[in-house]
């Protein structure tokens, strides 16, 4: 079986990320969506409502699988039994950490390969960060998400503000 993994920490899962599945599901028998637990970069959102959101996101693909990972990206290709690692470049300024991720997985599992996909022109300049920060001071990321995702988003920073979490 071709399988291929796609990791992130998916804090949201963007349209952009949904333009690469949905490719990579048509090229690939099975997609895996990694969604990296990465308690270092304080994800806005919990690993556990990551997955679900990705979940909903991907569900009408059967060829779609989501899980939730912590540790080397490297030693999960090694219990899923993949080779490939899909990455996504939205433009050149991201070139330069994919390739030295991939230089750095390939030096530690010679037979890892990483896969480059660019999406759909409207989804270049889409990332979680963005999104995040507009979401965060109460714009409308409707255009850039799932609509799980803008409600996930809406109850995550309206939580927020009222001074819970």
């Amino acid at each position: 079986m071709n399988t291929v993994v796609y990791p992130g920490t998916f804090d949201p899962i963007t349209n952009g990320h949904r333009d690469l599945i949905q490719r990579a599901a048509r090229i690939f028998d099975k997609v895996v969506i990694a969604v990296a637990e990465s308690p270092r970069k304080q994800p806005a959102l919990s690993l556990a409502t990551r997955e679900s959101l990705a979940r909903e996101v991907v569900a009408e693909w059967p060829n779609v699988e989501v899980i939730g990972f912590d540790g080397l990206l490297t030693q999960l290709l090694e219990r899923l039994d993949a080779r490939i690692i899909l990455r996504g470049l939205r433009a050149v300024s991201d070139f330069e950490y994919e390739m030295q991720l991939a230089n750095m997985n390939r030096a530690q599992a010679p037979d890892i390969e990483t896969l480059f996909l660019t999406p759909e022109i409207e989804n270049s300049y889409i990332s979680s960060t963005i999104v995040r920060e507009i979401a965060r001071l109460g714009g409308d990321v409707s255009k850039h998400v799932s609509p799980c995702v803008v409600d996930a988003l809406r109850e995550r920073f309206t939580v927020n503000a009222t001074g819970g979490e």
